[in-house]
């Protein structure tokens, strides 16, 4: 990779992902060939945090037509990140659970 910002994407911001952020879990939107040692350096660098665990889901694209044209959607990779219990919060979702 080539920046840790190009990692992450953005976050996610769903009903399953406030219900997390109670017991420091985050949830994330990140580049599809990214690793888990990846996310998790980009994670601690941007947000200034210290990640206990890193977990990761892919979602295939589906299939999509329009008459005789056929495509896929776009691919999609989420990471659940997990805070250790002395490290502090991350303001962005802080703000948005309230």
């Amino acid at each position: 990779m080539k920046d840790i910002h190009d990692i992450i994407k953005r976050p996610i911001l769903s009903e399953k992902s406030y219900d997390l952020i109670p017991t420091n879990r985050y949830t994330f939107e990140v580049d599809v060939k990214a690793n888990k040692t990846q996310i998790r350096a980009a994670v601690e660098e941007i947000f200034g945090v210290t990640v206990s665990a890193v977990t990761t889901s892919r979602k295939q694209g589906k299939m999509k037509r329009q008459g005789r044209t056929q495509g896929r959607r776009p691919e999609v990779k989420k990471a659940y990140v997990t805070l250790t219990e002395d490290s502090k919060k991350i303001e962005f979702f802080e703000s948005m659970a309230q």
